[in-house]
């Protein structure tokens, strides 16, 4: 097992300066002058062009400039906003507990309903419910986000008035924030309603967020189930009178899930890209928004330290996926 682990650490070095390597040169090949951008182009003289050039580090030569900022992310540093002045460390960390609530609640709408609806359409196999399930599994993967949560706010929102249409919680409510989880915040604050308001407000973007991994992991699922329940162990399980559910639930779900986790892996990069729309939309103060915002203000520290940041994590998730496949096929280990 430990060979195991330590061959998968191995893939992050390349992988992490790749990563930083992209995330460097990604906002400094969009149009636009950081420096003009920031100043404004009135009243803009050469000298304080040169004089802010001088002060970014915008007039030294570019491999220079890299490995400025690679030594800096070696020591931890990943520099300074141009725009809030403030460490990119502070900003992701005091914005990410939103992003990351959004996630969570997105991710467990997807497997609440993609694990049953997968498993379901393959007992079912060819019959109604199977070509209904993925029927709608496929038409939520082809919606475009942005579109499906329009949508979503036009009728729940504007014509029904069941969910707010932005934010975390309704202005009525003011509470320290300590954690960064609004649904926990709301709990511990005691204010009456506050909890529910948090839960209104996370509705239609954790449904808009989880609609692709949901349709991905029924489809998987539903793959994986239908080439266990052939297996000859199924059989025999089913010979020996074991019920559907024990043998379906158990037997078959349990070992058609390492694609399932795998998928389920990808699904938090998915969610993250998916975040950057969805909070836009929905005005949601997580990191997502935080990125948008920083392009177009070509604010360099803070577009590469969310990127790097961003790229660790999803890093991070795939090695965990890669250890549960350990914990679910013992074989694995031994590779």
């Amino acid at each position: 097992m430990l060979n195991y682990v330590l061959s998968r650490l191995l893939t992050f070095v390349p992988t992490f300066v790749g990563v930083t390597l992209i995330s460097f040169a990604f906002i400094r090949v969009l149009p636009g002058d950081p420096i003009i951008v920031m100043a404004g182009e009135r009243g803009l003289t050469e000298e304080r062009y040169a004089e802010l050039s001088e002060q970014f580090g915008f007039d030294r030569p570019i491999i220079a400039q890299f490995w400025e900022y690679f030594t800096g992310v070696l020591q931890g540093d990943l520099g300074t906003s141009f725009v809030t002045k403030r460490p990119v460390w502070d900003e992701f960390f005091s914005l990410f507990p939103a992003t990351l609530e959004l996630s969570i609640c997105a991710m467990i709408f997807a497997l609440a309903l993609g694990l049953p609806a997968g498993v379901i359409a393959a007992v079912n196999r060819g019959k109604f419910f199977d070509r209904a399930l993925m029927s709608t599994a496929l038409i939520g993967y082809s919606m475009p986000i942005f579109w499906w949560a329009l949508l979503l706010i036009i009728v729940f929102s504007g014509n029904l008035q069941w969910t707010p249409v932005s934010g975390r919680i309704d202005l009525i409510y003011y509470f320290p924030n300590p954690t960064g989880f609004m649904l926990i915040d709301s709990i511990t604050s005691g204010q009456s309603g506050a909890f529910t308001s948090a839960v209104r407000h996370l509705i239609l973007p954790t449904i808009v967020l989880g609609t692709i991994p949901l349709a991905v992991i029924a489809r998987q699922t539903r793959s994986a189930m239908l080439e266990v329940l052939g297996e000859d162990y199924i059989r025999t399980a089913r010979a020996k009178g074991m019920s559907p559910g024990r043998v379906n639930g158990i037997h078959a779900l349990r070992n058609a899930l390492i694609p399932v986790i795998t998928v389920i892996g990808l699904s938090v990069g998915t969610l993250l890209a998916g975040a950057i729309l969805t909070e836009s939309i929905f005005s949601w103060p997580g990191i997502g928004k935080w990125m948008v915002d920083s392009i177009f203000r070509r604010d360099y520290p803070v577009v590469q330290g969310g990127l790097l940041l961003i790229a660790v994590m999803v890093m991070i998730v795939n090695l965990t996926v890669d250890m549960l496949y350990g914990v679910i096929n013992p074989k694995i280990r031994k590779r």
